[in-house]
């Protein structure tokens, strides 16, 4: 199968790919139009994932197509924008027409969810990987950023923490759990589901924003070096879900939330006035610290101690020891 076919097939008649708000052009010329409306900006991002790196291989190609653009869309609601479009680069050693009919689904089932039209892309062979770049628009001047933090704001995040790193053993299948601890914790790994609604609600009221990739101390660090500040995490008011405290225990929980990774729900900051309203219109706001002056990010226990392991959140350039 040539790579126009290959595209005709699977991805250009997904109800996905159909266009929408803002795009003029998609799939079946040499470059997308995207119409940007007056007054607001064009937010981009790019995520790569490759097998055996960011996924086991072999997988799911449903799951892999659900969680492949949820990772990417995530990023652009932790700028509080509004998602536009996406692009595809696949990279496949084989072209087999089960993966592709099943990774399709569950590419446009995600893109559905997340009110993004897929608009181009690329394919060519060699080893699986999968790039997307997606497209939004947020007003000028509203974006969500790492800097802005100030001391005195409160540190949050969106949701509970540590699932999708709760999952790796059973994704690697090392260990089984009964279907009421394993299915929740799956879902949080293979189908993310982005905090777009919220971030659109944070604009005008956070002060900095990211979304949860790298493990929370890790990406509290990126929000306190682009904000010139010091975080407080209080490691007891962790949000964690009962299915990660029964298949890891307390303290494995606690690990997986504080260094795990992958959790793509939003990390920001807000002054205490604006809290109340968040919490009164409904949002999954968990306060879990403060940030003060001075740099770096501390993790305290119920006492106030300083109990701030190495960080080391994931990093896809680490040599092995």
């Amino acid at each position: 199968m040539g790579e126009f076919e290959l595209i005709r097939n699977y991805f250009a008649a997904a109800p996905c790919a159909q266009g929408g708000e803002g795009v003029v052009l998609g799939i079946g010329d040499d470059c997308a139009l995207l119409a940007v409306p007056p007054g607001e900006q064009l937010a981009v991002s790019t995520d790569t994932l490759v097998a055996g790196v960011h996924f086991p291989d072999p997988c799911d190609p449903f799951l892999l197509g659900q969680r492949s653009l949820a990772v990417a869309v995530s990023d652009l609601a932790a700028m509080g924008a509004t998602p536009v479009a996406f692009t595809l680069a696949l990279t496949l050693p084989t072209v087999t027409a089960d993966w592709l009919q099943a990774y399709a689904r569950g590419l446009n089932q995600m893109a559905q969810a997340c009110g993004v039209a897929l608009v181009g892309g690329d394919t060519t062979r060699g080893p699986l990987s999968l790039t997307m770049t997606v497209f939004a628009s947020v007003p000028s001047g509203q974006a969500l950023t790492r800097g802005g933090a100030q001391p005195g704001d409160l540190l949050c995040v969106g949701g509970e923490l540590g699932n999708a790193a709760g999952a790796l053993p059973l994704v690697l299948g090392q260990r089984d759990a009964e279907p009421a601890v394993a299915e929740p914790l799956l879902a949080h790994y293979w189908s993310p589901q982005p905090q777009i609604d919220l971030g659109l609600a944070l604009r005008g009221k956070a002060s900095a924003a990211m979304d949860i990739s790298d493990g929370l101390l890790a990406d509290c660090g990126h929000i306190a070096l682009a904000s010139g500040v010091a975080l407080h995490v209080e490691r007891d008011r962790l949000p964690l879900s009962n299915a990660l405290v029964t298949f890891l225990g307390p303290s494995g929980a606690a690990h997986a939330a504080l260094s795990g990774g992958d959790d793509y729900v939003l990390l920001f900051t807000v002054p205490p006035t604006r809290l109340a309203t968040l919490q009164a219109d409904g949002w999954p706001v968990h306060v879990i610290g403060s940030v003060m002056t001075g740099q770096g990010v501390t993790l305290l226990d119920s006492e106030g101690r300083d109990i701030t392991p190495q960080i080391r959140g994931y990093q896809h350039f680490r040599e092995t020891p």
